[in-house]
């Protein structure tokens, strides 16, 4: 189908934010929109600077007659810094404060409007280590590994904390909580599977007990953990039962004793 020059980026730039880290074919964009490869280089460039301008992510083209581009998710550092220093200063909010040092956050996470963006903030910070799939826990975890398993075009695989039938054979694995009690994990043996490389993300961590377990599920599957993802860290306890991973925010006690979020730097 011909079209102009301002349609065919419109439509172009659409498919690349529906479909991010997924590679659409160059040479079919050129045949439905009846242009040559060329042309459709020249709009892809075009297309790549309104992303990277906007702080979104860039492009990446492959080379070839089977070649084809996709968007990889990198927020700037100007809009990370913005859009994580608003959601900070929204959860230091007086009445968003909790007894045991805790913030109410699941409205946040549970709002597509904050959740796209954290997820693309936490699937920036991985991309380039190329994860197979996502897993998390139920149940204030889902959203913003949804959004970071679409961010890299992957599927993403849920801990639960008791076994669906629904959800077909599970493995069980035990994990000590931080209160020393054993809990049980349940995943189902059709989302995971030897060889994949895991990204696991996670909504709070404060002992990091509930990570951990989901490390010992990976391990338990044959699968390699390439990263661990949080929303929000607790300054304490400074030890954790997982030594690595990424936080978007801190939870700490101000000056004055009242819990306060910041950005993770």
């Amino acid at each position: 189908m011909k079209s102009s020059r301002t349609e065919r980026l419109i439509r172009m730039a659409s498919r690349f934010l529906m479909n991010p880290s997924k590679q659409i074919s160059l040479t079919e964009m050129s045949e439905q929109f009846e242009v040559s490869k060329t042309v459709i280089s020249d709009d892809m460039a075009i297309v790549d600077q309104a992303f990277r301008e906007e702080g979104l992510g860039e492009m990446r083209v492959g080379r070839g007659r089977s070649g084809g581009a996709f968007l990889r998710p990198s927020l700037s550092r100007d809009f990370r810094e913005s859009f994580l220093g608003s959601v900070a200063a929204i959860l230091s909010s007086p009445d968003r404060i909790l007894p045991g040092m805790l913030i109410h956050y699941s409205d946040l996470l549970f709002n597509p409007f904050y959740a796209r963006p954290l997820g693309y903030a936490l699937a920036s910070d991985f991309s380039q280590r190329g994860p197979d799939v996502v897993m998390t826990s139920e149940v204030k975890g889902i959203p913003l590994a949804i959004f970071t398993a679409h961010a890299l075009g992957v599927p993403m695989a849920v801990c639960r904390f008791r076994n669906r039938p629904a959800d077909g054979p599970a493995v069980a694995v035990h994990y000590p909580s931080g209160s020393g009690e054993v809990r049980t994990m349940f995943m189902g043996t059709r989302f995971l599977s030897s060889g994949k490389k895991v990204l696991v993300i996670d909504d709070f961590m404060r002992g990091g007990s509930t990570a951990a377990g989901m490390l010992l599920v990976a391990k338990e599957f044959g699968a390699e953990v390439i990263g661990t993802g949080i929303f929000i860290a607790a300054s304490e306890p400074v030890r954790k039962a997982v030594s690595e991973y990424r936080a978007l925010l801190r939870l700490e006690k101000g000056t004055d004793g009242v819990p306060i979020v910041k950005v993770q730097i």
